[in-house]
């Protein structure tokens, strides 16, 4: 490759970059600054940090969202790997004609929008409300369970177990291990880059869900950080630097998650096995 060439490709690459990032940077810059700066458009950081972070506690009840997210939140992502990595592994691993048809039925579900389902599931939780109480409406149950797993998860964990060695399977066997055994003491270890990465999509997935939250919790005791941010921008004069730091505050746990486990997520999405 010859150099102006190259130099046009870094060029590309770059600007690309910067059109990626900005919103990010213009969040964390407006986050210190006034609303009145943030509506007209200032790009330089502010002094109103510390104030915007003050008004913030002193308005919502930021350490219970932020609490009530990680439990549904981390809940939902080991309940998740647990359940889709179980399924995953037995549809490949043990195969048959009729566990083949039931995965496609699975695989089928994907093209139903959440949207259409909605209404069924609230008529089922609101059931389970007078019957289970710490399961129906307005609880953290009503969340966690219709997407402790999903198709696509049970999905990437079987595609995932096509690349494992059989030869471990068999020499477990050999040795004595249960089936369960072969499963905890064998493939989990081998798979942890497929782990990570289902944790990541999941984690993040539940941090930010929106919809279905807003619809089961009903009182401020439950709501989750989306759900607070909602809040903040619902009123009669939003102030935009209060919401932008509610905004950074809520980003910070799934950045974190996905630079900290950021090359067993690269790793589990090509399909690499250790």
């Amino acid at each position: 490759m010859g150099k102006g060439k190259r130099f046009f490709t870094y060029l590309f690459l770059s600007i690309v970059s910067f059109i990626s990032i900005f919103p990010f940077l213009w969040m964390l810059v407006s986050s210190t600054n006034k609303s009145v700066d943030v509506t007209g458009g200032r790009l330089l950081p502010g002094s109103y940090l510390m104030e915007n972070f003050r008004k913030l506690l002193e308005t919502t009840d930021l350490q219970l969202s932020l609490l009530n997210s990680a439990k549904i939140s981390i809940t939902t992502t080991v309940l998740s790997l647990l359940i889709a990595s179980l399924a995953g592994y037995g549809f490949e691993v043990y195969r048959s004609r009729s566990k083949d048809i039931v995965f496609n039925i699975l695989l089928l579900s994907m093209m139903i929008p959440f949207a259409a389902m909605m209404v069924p599931l609230y008529r089922m939780f609101a059931r389970i409300s007078n019957v289970v109480p710490v399961l129906g409406i307005d609880t953290m149950a009503s969340v966690i369970l219709p997407t402790m797993t999903t198709a696509f998860l049970i999905f990437f964990f079987r595609q995932s177990t096509k690349m494992f060695p059989k030869e471990l399977l068999e020499a477990g066997r050999i040795d004595g291990l249960t089936e369960f055994g072969i499963f905890l003491r064998i493939f989990l270890p081998t798979m942890k880059t497929t782990y990570a990465a289902a944790a990541i999509i999941t984690f993040m997935s539940s941090w930010n869900n929106y919809l279905w939250p807003l619809i089961v919790l009903q009182t401020p005791e439950t709501k989750t950080m989306p759900l607070l941010i909602s809040t903040l921008g619902s009123g009669y004069s939003p102030d935009y630097g209060m919401i932008l730091i509610a905004i950074v505050i809520g980003t910070i746990p799934t950045a974190l998650v996905f630079f900290l486990m950021q090359k067993q997520f690269v790793a589990g999405m090509t399909g690499s096995v250790k």
